[in-house]
């Protein structure tokens, strides 16, 4: 039986915490290989709000090179049209036995709203870590909102990093260091394609 992890997010860019929550996800929970799949066209976000694909793909494969439970998925990026967790969820469910979905605390919190989430449970596990500033799920509010799909979720201990790429994306526009916050081979690439710098006054 396979079972596959799938972290999805725009990755822009990655950072050492996504890496820490595929690694954990993937000891906690015996997971075969763990799927980094970048949005093509992220439904919640704006178009041209986001750095072109070809960087974030960029960016994840030089993130996770060096371990083999990791693989980059384009299955978002070569797929028209928005990029919806669902349809992502169930083409890979075709092919493996079990997906487990990897969720931090704050999105599962919005999983109601998401496009068709029933579809989610009928195809997939969740997989939930917490995020530092976002309460903890409470299994009450999943049974109300999903009855009978509690089984379906698991609620990882950690880790507990608080970063985000928002918060990278600034420290880079003030002039400020990343080190540390990305992998190096990540930090170069921001640096040598001058992602997320201010632009210039003409």
């Amino acid at each position: 039986m396979t079972a596959i992890g799938v972290m999805g997010g725009t990755f822009d860019p990655i950072h050492i915490g996504h890496l820490a929550i595929g690694e954990e996800a993937h000891e906690a929970l015996a997971l075969d290989v763990v799927l980094f799949v970048p949005a093509g066209q992220p439904p919640h976000k704006p178009a041209g709000s986001v750095t072109s694909v070809e960087h974030r793909l960029a960016m994840v494969e030089l993130a996770i090179a060096d371990n083999p439970a990791f693989e980059l998925s384009r299955i978002e990026v070569d797929r028209p049209g928005p990029s919806y967790t669902v349809d992502t969820v169930e083409a890979l469910a075709l092919d493996a036995a079990d997906v487990v979905l990897i969720l931090s605390a704050e999105t599962f919190g919005e999983l109601p709203s998401w496009h068709e989430p029933e579809r989610l449970f009928d195809a997939a596990r969740m997989a939930v870590v917490p995020r530092e500033g976002y309460p903890a799920p409470d299994p009450a509010l999943l049974a109300e909102a999903f009855p009978g799909r509690e089984a379906r979720v698991a609620y990882l201990e950690g880790p507990r990093l608080g970063l985000s790429s928002t918060a990278i994306r600034a420290r880079v526009a003030a002039g400020r260091s990343i080190r540390y916050l990305v992998p190096d081979m990540v930090g170069a690439y921001i640096a040598d394609k001058q992602l997320y710098r201010r632009p210039t006054s003409p």
